[in-house]
């Protein structure tokens, strides 16, 4: 029996060491994982609106603003690059713990991205997950088969993280951090003036056979649990060749009853001014995301408002009260490090 216990508590002491190891090593970022991260805190059966896609996303689609001038509960479970399998994962994940009204999709990346296996942001689309079936099937479906061990197990990809720690790791050690509070939402703020863009494409062009597969299966998944979709294209620099898949996504959507925007076709009824409202030719900037998700607020009302309840005053929802400070310091970080950056770039070139 003495045996026995020494073995129990050595498992034990392993198991909490590795455990407190990956709080404290795993990567945190802006980028997709925290995003996955924190929608584990989600208070059970409160989001009414689920935003999924690529950084188009999360970076374009403000939830604080939806919140304080709507009371919409909105959530950005998205990250960089995110591929229509991928999706299909996270709205699986999603269901498990969440009920949404309506799931808002991004068509960006199945436009953008052609190749059955994407690597350049795999691990940001990866790493926030919990282990569960959903994860490995992202994780199966993601990575072939040559390239398992670049990514697989977690813990081997990020263990030498030592030498580069910062107060948010530890914070994610002693349990300090305030998850529930982040929707998703990351503010960029640099601004940088991008040429309008100009297409005049009717035609369509197939998606990939890949994408269109998980497409119909999250069409699927999302009426087998009675929850309406909302395709869009978020505003950037597109090109005639992005906008032949987009014609194909509306026909999909027309064929399907599903609602369906390409907002690179309301540029001036969202008010973009491409000389101050764009990040880069990708994302719009804090004041351009604020644009755009006021006249995405505008059509989610118009299109769901049966569906969609205002929630500000309900105590269960004080996490999105909780947002709104989250959001003003993110993007009053971001526009410090934006400046720093200049000065930087300034000195720089002065000293050349």
């Amino acid at each position: 029996m003495k045996k026995i216990f020494t073995y129990l508590a050595f498992i034990l002491a392993f198991v909490i060491t590795i455990s407190c190891l990956d709080r404290l090593l795993s990567e945190k970022s802006i980028h997709g994982i925290n995003q996955a991260r924190s929608f584990y805190a989600q208070p059970k059966d409160s989001i009414d609106v689920l935003m999924l896609g690529s950084s188009h996303i999360h970076c374009d689609v403000n939830t604080a603003l939806l919140w304080e001038n709507y009371g919409i509960a909105a959530y950005d479970y998205s990250a960089a690059e995110q591929t229509l399998w991928q999706t299909y994962y996270y709205f699986k994940e999603a269901l498990k713990t969440q009920k949404p009204k309506v799931a808002v999709l991004d068509f960006y990346a199945a436009a953008c991205f052609k190749n059955d296996h994407q690597y350049d942001f795999l691990y940001e689309n990866l790493q926030g997950l919990r282990p569960s079936l959903n994860k490995l099937g992202l994780f199966v479906t993601s990575c072939e088969f040559t390239r398992w061990d670049d990514y697989f197990p977690d813990f081997f990809t990020y263990h030498n993280r030592y030498e580069s720690l910062t107060q948010e790791d530890y914070d994610a050690l002693w349990g300090k951090e305030d998850l529930a509070a982040f929707k998703g939402y990351t503010p960029y703020c640099a601004v940088k003036e991008q040429p309008r863009p100009v297409y005049d494409v009717t035609i369509s062009a197939d998606l990939t056979p890949k994408s269109e597969k998980y497409l119909n299966k999250i069409i699927d998944l999302a009426n087998e649990n009675n929850v309406k979709l909302f395709f869009i294209v978020a505003p950037y620099i597109v090109d005639d060749k992005e906008v032949l898949t987009y014609n194909k996504v509306g026909l999909i959507a027309r064929d399907n009853g599903i609602e369906y925007m390409n907002m690179n076709e309301a540029y001036d009824e969202i008010g973009l001014d491409f000389t101050k409202d764009f990040n880069d030719h990708s994302h719009l900037n804090y004041e351009g995301s604020c644009k755009f998700t006021e006249y995405l607020a505008d059509n989610l009302k118009e299109r769901f408002g049966e569906d969609i309840v205002d929630r500000r005053g309900d105590s269960r929802y004080k996490s999105w009260d909780d947002s709104i400070e989250v959001t003003r310091k993110m993007a009053e970080e971001a526009r410090e490090q934006e400046r720093l950056k200049q000065e930087a770039a300034a000195a720089e070139e002065d000293n050349n």
